[in-house]
């Protein structure tokens, strides 16, 4: 994939704030709601966005590390890597999803959890935008970003900002679905 810098920012900010809105509206909801499941196998509301909450723990900061170190000038077109494409054409959202198993670590299956939840993850939101703002000055292709399986793979900062935000598109689509599909 080839994508000129600034749609690749438009693209991803506008998602971004898409997340922040649906996040503002699953506050709304009640704890009761954001924790009922389908099935006691699945992930509520809330367990999506502990989930969302523990990758961003690891790469926000990742992220952040390397815009702030990294020494290479922006270019004016993005060209996603081997790998960064194809970790995230799997995770992008489709119209059936595919099970992926989570690693145990980032597995929240029956934590208790509560509205901070939601706190944590739209300071995360808020973060990833500003850290958008940030890699603007840096190379997106240039730039590596170590992964949460391995500190030895590494993805251009343009692949990791794509898997991270497609990732949570997933998970926050998940966590709609866990609230409107609950049987009362």
């Amino acid at each position: 994939m080839k994508i000129q810098t600034s749609q690749f920012y438009s693209e991803l900010i506008s998602l971004v704030q898409s997340h922040i809105k649906i996040t503002e509206e699953l506050k709304s909801k009640t704890e009761t709601k954001l924790n009922q499941k389908i099935s006691a196998d699945s992930w509520c509301a809330l367990e999506c966005i502990e989930h969302l909450n523990r990758y961003g723990n690891f790469y926000l900061p990742e992220i952040e590390n390397r815009i702030k170190s990294s020494s290479y000038p922006p270019e004016d077109t993005f060209k996603s890597g081997i790998l960064g494409n194809y970790f995230t054409n799997i995770i992008k959202p489709k119209e059936k999803l595919n099970k992926m198993k989570s690693p145990k670590n980032m597995n929240p299956l029956d934590t208790k959890l509560d509205s901070v939840t939601l706190d944590i993850f739209l300071k995360q939101l808020h973060q990833a935008l500003t850290m958008l703002e940030e890699s603007k000055a840096v190379s997106l292709n240039k730039t590596k970003v170590s992964i949460s399986i391995s500190k030895h793979l590494k993805l251009k900062l343009g692949d990791a900002f794509r898997f991270f935000i497609y990732h949570n598109e997933r998970h926050l689509q998940q966590a709609i679905k866990a609230t409107c599909n609950i049987i009362v």
